[in-house]
């Protein structure tokens, strides 16, 4: 029988349950009042206290969801057997054998009973408690110490002092022991967070029945008054009933259902259960000064220094969740843009004095505006949740997340270096575009976020430097199209040196040409013919014919011509060698991208070109470098360089290798789709081969002359 099914089979059975139950207890006290058969008195009695456990085993096979849900209760359930053969040894003797010796075997049923009910209530606190709930911990503590302090100085101390045999009172005092651990965990649960729905407050009654009646039940066998029938067995009955209502109650499998937050706010109940529990110690003082018996004073001294600690610590705790409420966004729960705002100058002074370098994320959620008008602010909110849940699973524990405003989030990443700012932000726009966010009830929509990085020092050396580098590039990131990362600018240095040493010319325009006559330069290291420029040209005319827009074909077409700048930073030597590169030399041409990424990015307005630059040998299986990107995480630019680099790179001379023929280029890309290549990439480009429309490449001529010679 399914859950669901089961709920509806078993929704009115905790209802007729208490009806026949409470018939059951009349019965009872109409048998005590007629004088009927002792027999009849304790099958009425005993009918209640097990049924309670048949109830208990029945709710957990057909009320309660499979698996670890159960537990609890199977464990309640068996401590009512325990509690309902302990009822028949004990009103047997009682009533049939007129056997009222203390203690009997019922005594050690009743209390073996104990262990499992807080064995139980334990399991139900462990699955419905988020965390630590230290403020419920120290609320049940604080109620508990008071209740401990009652139970010492008027039954555990009396029935110490008493004229009877050791057993009598050991019996005795563990009746009061064993409820006091009991109630301690009952208050842990009443008092901590988590739903309360009618399932609780019937187990709840159980609780608070057998606590009073036990309570009851040792100050009367100390007075000496206690006998079988009188009020204490409707309050002991009526607990057991409360246990099997609860069992049956549809809304059983609620009760240990873990809470969505920690709510231990001081309403008005706790605040004045939490009073009154601080002041019993004091108050027990007043009242035996005035009746002239002061006793137990270093008791009573005791449990007033032990409740004042714990209200300092609830105090404390209460400063801290104001604190922390403070630098709390309530939605997403990140820190507030107040906290990140205080929070990155320290992160830059510490990076300062250790001479290392800290990041700063920007994150905007893509369209978010069209998300509220056509879905409703309620679906926003769920979509920044989303986000920021998305968003917390991808970052390091050292790493500091904050939502900076409407729609946008800022992260700190603390020791990131250059290389790696792109990656970084390239994992949290994966992170949020890798599967739809639920917005409504069956209702997904794609959300994708843009980002902009800055870093320090390179963007800037204050906050308000990096803040506003990390903002122009997310500006970047939005004109471009939206879901990309772009890299904020580098302001340009007064002295800026390329490896060969000679100074860079200043004006963008002058450092841009001296760029590519460094390209020129390079190419001419490996080979006689043209390479970035044909590169250049090539990737234009891909991105042309693939339809992109004029701002990316004129992207591309620069990017090409510049892509393998950063070779300039690495010994000519190992350029022009013919054989195989050892494993050192093979590390040190693997950073050519990102040496070509660095010296393209100090030109003011071409970022996206310089990732280009840094991308143009990965692969779109995973397995290129520097970054090890995949798929659509390549940017489209560096796919398209990849194609018509590798095209130039077979069809010239090298010191490694001859030309390749036209044909056998061909095939050495078709052999690459879909793992080195781009397969849409690779079908335009030999598509204008067929055409005849890429030409041939040419010689180069002297434009980049002997301009690194020094």
């Amino acid at each position: 029988m399914g859950t669901r099914q089961a709920h509806r089979a078993t929704g009115g059975w905790w209802l007729a349950y208490l009806t026949a139950g409470v018939l059951v207890i009349v019965a009872y006290y109409v048998s005590v009042e007629v004088r009927a058969l002792p027999v009849v008195r304790v099958v009425l009695y005993c009918a209640v206290s097990a049924s309670a456990a048949l109830a208990v085993l029945v709710g957990c096979l057909y009320n309660l969801p499979p698996g670890r849900a159960r537990l609890p209760w199977l464990v309640l359930g068996c401590s009512q057997v325990v509690y309902a053969v302990a009822d028949v040894f004990f009103y047997v003797s009682h009533n049939i054998l007129d056997d009222n010796e203390f203690p009997a075997p019922a005594d050690s049923l009743y209390l073996a009973h104990y262990p499992l009910v807080v064995v139980g209530l334990l399991l139900l606190i462990r699955r419905r408690t988020p965390g630590h709930d230290r403020a419920g911990l120290l609320d049940a503590a604080t109620v508990a110490v008071a209740a401990t302090m009652l139970s010492w100085l008027y039954l555990i101390e009396p029935s110490a002092q008493g004229s009877s045999s050791a057993l009598v009172k050991i019996f005795s005092g563990l009746y009061p022991v064993m409820d006091l651990l009991m109630f301690a965990v009952a208050l842990r649960l009443l008092l901590g967070p988590g739903r309360r729905p009618g399932s609780f407050v019937l187990l709840s009654v159980n609780l608070l029945a057998i606590l009073t009646a036990d309570t009851v039940y040792v100050i009367q066998q100390l007075d000496g008054t206690y006998q079988t029938g009188n009020a204490l067995d409707a309050i002991w009955l009526c607990g057991n009933l409360a246990l099997g209502a609860a069992a049956l109650h549809p809304t059983a499998g609620k009760v240990a259902e873990r809470a969505s937050e920690d709510d231990a706010r001081l309403t008005p109940f706790r605040l004045f259960l939490l009073a009154a529990a601080a002041l019993i110690a004091p108050a027990t003082l007043f009242v035996q000064h005035a009746l002239g018996s002061l006793r137990d004073i270093p008791v009573i001294a005791a449990a007033c220094a032990i409740l004042f600690i714990l209200t300092i610590g609830r105090l404390a705790g209460l400063v801290a969740d104001q604190r922390l409420l403070a630098i709390t966004d309530v939605l997403t729960g990140l820190r507030t843009r107040r906290f990140f705002s205080t929070q990155l100058p320290m992160e830059i002074a510490r990076a300062r004095r250790a001479g290392t370098n800290v990041a700063v994320l920007i994150v905007d959620v893509d369209h978010f505006k069209s998300v509220n008008d056509r879905y409703g602010h309620p679906a926003g909110d769920r979509v920044l949740v989303e986000v920021a849940r998305r968003l917390r699973d991808s970052v390091r524990h050292a790493d500091f997340l904050a939502r900076y405003g409407g729609e946008e989030f800022a992260l700190v990443v603390p020791d990131a270096s250059p290389q790696e700012l792109a990656s970084i932000g390239e994992r949290l726009r994966t992170e949020i575009a890798s599967s739809p966010f639920l917005v409504s009830p069956e209702v997904w929509i794609a959300v994708t976020v843009s980002v902009g990085t800055a870093g320090y020092p390179w963007h800037g050396s204050t906050p308000s430097e990096l803040i506003t580098a990390a903002d122009r590039a997310l500006y970047a990131a939005k004109s471009q199209g939206r879901d990309r990362v772009v890299v904020g600018d580098v302001s340009l240095p007064a002295k800026l040196v390329l490896p060969a040493g000679r100074p860079v010319p200043e004006p963008t325009s002058e450092l841009l040409a001296y760029l590519q006559r460094v390209a020129d330069e390079v190419d001419g290291w490996l080979s006689g013919s043209e390479h970035g420029r044909a590169v250049g040209r090539w990737s234009a005319l891909v991105a042309a014919t693939l339809g992109e827009d004029e701002a990316l074909v004129r992207r591309v077409e620069l990017a090409g011509r510049l892509h393998d700048v950063g070779k300039v930073c690495i010994p000519e030597d190992i350029w022009r060698k013919p054989g195989a590169l050892s494993k050192h030399e093979r590390q040190l041409v693997e950073q050519h991208p990102d040496y070509g990424f660095q010296m393209v990015r100090v030109v003011p307005g071409l970022a996206d070109v310089a990732d280009a630059v840094r991308q143009h040998h990965e692969r779109v299986d995973g397995q290129g470098y520097p970054l090890g990107l995949a798929g659509q995480e390549i940017s489209l630019e560096a796919r398209i360089i990849a194609v018509c680099d590798s095209w130039a790179a077979m069809r010239a001379d090298r010191p490694y290798h001859a030309a390749k023929p036209a044909e056998e280029a061909c095939e050495e890309l078709l052999r690459g789709k879909g793992g080195q290549f781009d397969s849409a990439v690779v079908d335009v480009f030999l598509e204008l081969h067929r055409q005849d429309r890429l030409g041939e490449l040419r010689k180069l001529g002297q434009q980049a002359g002997a301009l690194l010679t020094p």
